[in-house]
């Protein structure tokens, strides 16, 4: 059980209204409760990632058709290109929760890296905008095999600017939730209850800019201009960081705490040296350092668990007193808790390929629908992506305002339920997803067949809002997958490696759009062998996106067993605030 900050802190200060989970000013000060922190700092945070999600966004829902109708790239291509960069973007977290943690601190990352990130989109708006970085459009009648490829130049140009994107995004991406959680002080009972809810509140905001980019900045990319389409995200994202600087005087900080992966690896390293060496049963015989110097440094002193008992050896003392040859019972069981949860990122890894699906064969699926709403207006295929967000705002909203508080009454968990349990419901309904997407190909491919519309541009007399059943669920499967992932990661991380534990959520998206490319290329290589034609071809009216989609539903119910095994023996930590807030929830109720 940790050793609480309030148990730490001089009792004087208390009368003073002072945060008391170590969190201080811009300048390492201690901060009154009552004048910084809650939602009064939220709102900058989430102001930022409104605008900063319309400006992400605006570029990742409709990149795949840019890539396949400006730069003339085959269905299999763009989407791997797609899949490539996106999980780039959420793999260079890694890089910018270790800086966070390590040195710079979760704000001053966040500036640097936001900077990066306006310069990535600065030059991709150059890049659709000036006619010598962009190929000349296709003439009219001129098959796509035959129309003007863009040169090494122009291709160079414009996957700079993406990568550009990616490493800014890991410097926020990493930071800009952790932080936002961190103006929440759990040792507070009123505060703790609102953290609660946090991540529900914060996708929920956050995923109006997603909405505003799946509607508007679509249309306006495909009907208008490109440049104007690229240009107003840039300007938006401009605006989201001057949002996140006015809120600087109102903000919590943690200090950092040294390298995590450093610690980590130490405890690790010493274990190895130290196989044989016996664990003394008492743990009180075990390495570890006084309250009083854990306080100096604005920790927390964590107590020994039993769980992982052959990582005490790291903290059995010897005549060797090096960092690599001894550390605290703290550290040690810091890595114990980062590392018990590489079980369930794992599981995670499969679920977050459906959102590269989403944005990839799932819009390339509209393309050969009748997407006519009227005699003059038709929908852009990337807009359908819009109908993912606004189910997940729905479900959201009923899921924290109406399901937590009637499960909580029988639960008597401040969450409803558990993260893991939120978690595993997910997943059952993401399978329910490719079951769903399997059949509305069936129907598209039997309507094709029925009219003989097969070549590649033949367009279906199908409503294209035949993709909407598949759509609406996969923004269910991201209320209760995605929120409890971030949730999960950032809660049960030990509290000097929360911004390690939110980089375990983005390089679960990270890894899973690699292996939805991994994925999309050996299902449309080995297919194509034997003299078939393959699963996923460029012309979608002879392909079977069918069966692939039978293939990822049996691969998730696989996957499902595995996180069920995985989650029956993981072990919560224990949390002295949890507790707190649960005596407090208890006597609030027994007042109403």
């Amino acid at each position: 059980m940790a050793t609480t900050m309030a148990e730490e802190k001089d009792p004087a200060r208390l009368d003073e209204d002072y945060t008391e989970d170590g969190t201080v000013d811009l300048k390492g000060r201690p901060v009154l409760r009552s004048k910084t922190g809650r939602w009064k700092a939220c709102s900058f945070i989430v102001g930022y990632e409104v605008f900063e999600r319309m400006a992400y966004y605006g570029i990742a829902s409709n990149l795949v058709q840019y890539l396949t109708e400006k730069l003339h790239e085959g269905i299999v291509n763009s989407s791997n290109n797609v899949s490539n960069w996106v999980g780039s973007v959420w793999m260079t977290p890694l890089a910018g929760a270790y800086i966070a943690d390590a040195y710079l601190g979760r704000y001053w990352t966040f500036v640097i890296a936001s900077a990066i990130y306006l310069m990535g989109m600065v030059l991709i708006t150059l890049a659709v905008s000036v006619r010598a970085l962009r190929p000349p459009p296709c003439p009219a009648g001129v098959d796509d095999a035959n129309c003007p490829r863009a040169t090494q130049l122009q291709l160079g140009i414009f996957f700079l600017a993406l990568y550009i994107i990616a490493v800014g995004t890991g410097g926020t991406k990493a930071n800009i939730s952790t932080m936002g959680a961190d103006q929440f002080d759990e040792f507070e009972p009123k505060e703790r209850l609102h953290k609660l809810s946090f991540f529900n509140w914060w996708m929920f905001s956050i995923f109006f800019g997603t909405l505003f980019s799946n509607t508007f900045l679509i249309y306006i990319q495909e009907k208008v201009s490109w440049t104007i389409g690229y240009g107003l995200p840039t300007v938006g994202l401009g605006i989201s960081i001057l949002v996140f600087l006015f809120g600087t005087p109102f903000y919590r900080h943690k200090l950092p705490c040294g390298s995590p992966i450093t610690r980590i690896f130490q405890v690790f390293v010493a274990t190895l040296r130290k196989w044989k060496v016996h664990v003394p049963e008492d743990p009180k015989e075990l390495h570890e350092l006084s309250i009083e110097e854990y306080v100096s440094n604005g920790r927390s002193r964590i107590d020994h668990t039993p769980s992982f008992g052959f990582l005490d050896k790291a903290a059995t003392r010897t005549e060797q007193t090096s960092p690599w040859m001894l550390c605290t019972v703290t550290q040690v069981e810091e890595t114990k808790q980062m590392t018990k949860m590489v079980p369930i990122l794992i599981t995670t890894l499969l679920p977050s390929t459906m959102l590269v699906q989403a944005t990839t064969l799932f819009i390339k699926q509209g393309n050969t629908l009748d997407r006519s709403l009227g005699p003059h207006f038709d929908i852009p295929p990337a807009c359908l992506t819009a109908f993912i967000t606004i189910f997940m705002l729905i479900s959201i909203v009923i899921y924290d305002c109406v399901f937590v508080p009637l499960i909580r009454r029988y639960t008597k968990n401040p969450r409803g339920i558990t993260l893991l349990q939120r978690l595993g419901i997910g997943l059952v309904i993401q399978i329910m997803v490719f079951i769903t997407a399997s059949f509305v190909e069936r129907k598209r491919l039997s309507v094709a067949r029925e009219h003989n519309l097969l070549r590649k541009h033949d367009q279906i007399p199908l409503t294209i809002f035949i993709l909407l059943p598949q759509f609406a669920l996969t923004g269910i499967t991201d209320n209760f997958v995605e929120v409890a992932k971030i949730e999960f990661f950032y809660d049960q991380a030990p509290e000097g490696m929360k911004s390690m534990g939110t980089s375990y959520f983005t390089t679960s998206l990270g890894v899973g759009s690699f292996l939805a490319t991994f994925l999309l290329t050996t299902v449309s290589n080995l297919t194509k062998r034997n003299g078939h034609k393959g699963w996923i071809l460029d012309n979608l009216n002879i392909s079977h996106l069918d069966y692939y989609y039978e293939f990822m539903a049996g691969l998730c119910f696989v996957n499902l067993l595995c996180f069920l095994v995985v989650a029956k023996f993981f072990v919560y930590n224990d949390d002295v605030a949890q507790k707190k807030t649960g005596l407090a929830m208890n006597t609030a109720s027994s007042q109403g």
